[in-house]
This record gives structure tokens, sequence and C-alpha cells, in this order.
């Protein structure tokens, strides 16, 4: 699969050098954008804060499958929607998801270390599960579906629980699971 990781910090960074030994091609891009034409899907993992102007630097995005990995955390949503991940759909027009957005990424390196591996949340548009789902595999999480793209604005806001619990026990991973599988 052809990815183009927009974000170079611990989210983005660190799932494109989980995703390269996986076999995937993986594009970098830093803060000034540019063209992912070439991608089969696109994650946006720049500070949730300035999703509005990040979309703006790239090019060739227009129908693209894209992961927003985005967090709002002391920001509101992009004026007249209710989450960063409806604002991308927006500008992009292709299948959308939220996914990546509520695990620590300076664990990314040590999952293989979990003693089951860990549950990652995405919800979003039903054309981009196959490829939302493989990527969580592939960067070692197993893939938890929380619905449609409306549901977005719940995954966003769930990050203050998570730092919650990591005020009592630090960084962490999580597992949901149907009983059989624990």
């Amino acid at each position: 699969m052809r990815i183009t990781v927009f974000g170079k910090g611990n989210v983005g960074g660190g799932l494109a050098d989980r995703w390269a030994p996986a076999g995937h091609q993986v594009t970098r891009l830093g803060r000034d954008g540019g063209d992912v034409s070439d991608a089969d899907v696109v994650l946006v993992a720049v500070p949730g804060g300035s999703v509005v102007e990040a979309l703006e630097r790239l090019t060739g995005v227009a129908g693209k499958t894209v992961i927003d990995a985005t967090n709002r955390i002391g920001v509101g949503a992009p004026e007249g929607f209710a989450s960063n991940a409806e604002f991308v759909k927006s500008r992009t027009g292709g299948p959308t998801a939220k996914s990546f957005n509520v695990n620590f990424a300076s664990l990314l390196g040590r999952l293989g270390e979990a003693r089951i591996t860990p549950s990652n949340l995405w919800c979003g548009d039903e054309e981009a599960r196959e490829v939302v789902e493989q990527l969580n595999r592939d960067a070692g999480y197993d893939p938890v579906y929380t619905g449609p793209l409306e549901h977005a604005a719940r995954q966003e806001a769930i990050i203050d629980v998570i730092f919650a619990i990591s005020e009592g026990m630090g960084e962490y991973v999580y597992r949901f699971a149907p009983i059989e599988q624990l």
C-alpha cells in the first residue's frame, strides 16, 4: 500500500516507522505539506488545532482515503463541524476514518512487549474499513470499530479520559475484547 504520512511527530513518525517494515511504501511529509496524488491512503497526524491550515498545504488529496489521527487537546473542532474528522471529510470528499488518536505514540516501538495485542479505536466510513483495519494490524494493534464517522467527536473527546488514567499509572496500552478472546 502507498501511504503518505502528513506529520513527522510521535504519531506520524512512529506509525511510518511501523508501516515501512510491514511492506508499505511510506512517504513522509512535514509541516510544509505536499502532493499526495500517488498515495492510496493519507494519514493526517498534525496538531489538532492546526488541521484547517494543514489541509490547505496538501494537494492531490481529493477523493483519497484519509485517516485523521489528530486530537483536539485544548481546542474545539473547526467551526461548523462536530469533529476534526468530519472537517477532513468535507475537504477531501473520500472515505474518511478517525484512528490512532487514543494511544500513546511514544509506546509504538514497544507494542511487541504487550502480553496481548493492544486495541486501537477507529470510527469512520465503511469504504475505509479494510484499509484502516489493515494499517491498525500492521502497526501492532487490534482494531476496534466504534461506529460511523459521526462518532468521531466522541472518540476525540475520550483523550481526556486516556490522559486522566495516565496520571495514575503512566503511559499504557489498552485492550477491548469479547470475553472469549481474553
